[in-house]
């Protein structure tokens, strides 16, 4: 599956959560954040953002 990451320069109203990974995946989305110059956080937004939008 194919994500963007999205920009995050456009603040939306948000709200705090708290997620339990395994650290293999956490480790593989830090990476990812690293390779795009991003948060960790903006990285597992985009994702999920991207699969609710493939639903749709």
């Amino acid at each position: 599956m194919k994500f963007e990451i999205k920009n995050t320069q456009r603040k939306e109203p948000a709200v705090y959560k708290t997620l339990y990974l395994k650290c293999s995946l956490a480790e593989r989305l830090e990476q990812i954040a690293a390779e795009n110059k991003t948060s960790f956080n903006n990285v597992v937004v985009s994702m999920i953002e991207s699969c609710l939008k493939e639903e749709e």
